[in-house]
């Protein structure tokens, strides 16, 4: 009995241990270096083996177009911003920027809420970041871009495709997605996590 019980603890640590410590950070917290646009929508920083880590996501909202002068057009953006805390340096490793430009009807540049994440699925040791939003301008009951964007240290992971809009109980457009070339080489557990967090924010009801 105390053998089995050792050697669930044995497992329960080694599960815990390939998953980061990831703690969120708030604007005090955040090193005065770091410079990012729009508002922040998650901060967080954790170790791995590749050292110490800073993430930031953020949003500008709506904005005025800058280069249609006219209150009706409208831009959104979005960011993502991934540091490398070095002693009392910091280095900017990738970048996310999308965006909706010059848009006069429905703007929308944003991240899904709760699917933002710091994972080790393959337990390497390296932490997989995975971003997922939709950007879209239109006037109509129609799907939005979607994408997830996952990193590995510097290797960027992209899932391309459009949410599912349920026009009525019977209709629905969109829903399609595509794996870019790095993700149909990965390994199968990054697109069974992809896979799995596109079904579970695919839809958008309109009724």
């Amino acid at each position: 009995m105390k053998l089995f019980l050792l050697e669930l603890l044995v497992i329960f640590s080694s599960v815990c241990m390939a998953q980061p410590a990831v703690i969120k950070l708030d604007n005090r917290s955040i090193p005065k270096a770091i410079k990012y646009t729009g508002h922040i929508i998650n901060a967080v920083r954790w170790t791995d083996s590749l050292g110490d880590n800073i993430v930031l996501t953020t949003e500008t909202g709506e904005t005025k177009s800058k280069s249609i002068p006219d209150d009706d057009y409208r831009d959104a953006a979005l960011y993502a911003y991934h540091y490398m805390v070095q002693g009392d340096s910091l280095k900017l490793t990738w970048k996310v920027y999308d965006f909706t430009k010059d848009c006069p009807v429905d703007i929308r540049a944003n991240f899904i809420a709760n699917t933002f994440a710091i994972t080790d699925l393959n337990k390497d040791g390296k932490a997989e970041v995975w971003l997922m939003y939709r950007t879209v301008c239109h006037g109509d009951v129609s799907p939005s871009n979607m994408k997830i964007i996952m990193y590995e240290d510097n290797k960027k992971f992209a899932i391309r495709g459009s949410n599912r809009v349920e026009v009525s109980g019977t209709e629905s457009v969109g829903g399609q997605y595509s794996f870019d070339e790095a993700f149909k080489k990965a390994p199968e557990v990054f697109r069974h996590y992809a896979t799995q967090l596109w079904k579970k924010n695919m839809i958008e009801t309109w009724k």
